[in-house]
């Protein structure tokens, strides 16, 4: 099996693809800033833990809006996801309107590495990133 699970709690679900070594991150239900905070510090430290340079973000199942976190996402825990060792960030925006708008927030926030993509579907979010 290539899929690992790293990380089960109700707003995340962390796995580790064996296959494609990356990290998939599968957001679910209201997000807010300690949930988000929370989540993106388990994430760094199980890419840390796994050595991967690529993350697949699904915000699929977000329902809300979770712009508080937006400037700390993008300011403080990317720059650490980078040194970390991060390339590539493919992120899967969610249906609802405001938990896209916060996923745009967060970009604008974001400078340099790594490389992040957004993309509307699972599927090519997981193509884009095995490409790269």
């Amino acid at each position: 099996m290539s899929l690992q699970i790293l990380l089960e709690e109700p707003h995340i679900i962390i796995t580790y693809d064996h296959l494609h070594e990356w990290l998939i991150a599968d957001w679910q239900g209201d997000q807010d800033l300690s949930t988000v905070q929370h989540g993106c510090l388990e994430m760094l430290r199980l890419l840390r833990l796994q050595h991967s340079r690529k993350v697949l973000n699904d915000n699929t199942r977000v329902t809300n809006m979770w712009s508080e976190a937006a400037e700390w996402a993008g300011t403080q825990w990317f720059p650490m996801m980078a040194e970390a060792g991060l390339e590539y960030f493919a992120w899967v925006y969610s249906t609802n309107h405001y938990s896209r708008l916060s996923t745009d927030l967060t970009l604008q926030y974001t400078a340099g590495s790594p490389v992040v993509a957004t993309f509307d579907d699972l599927e090519t979010a997981k193509s884009w990133l095995a490409q790269m």
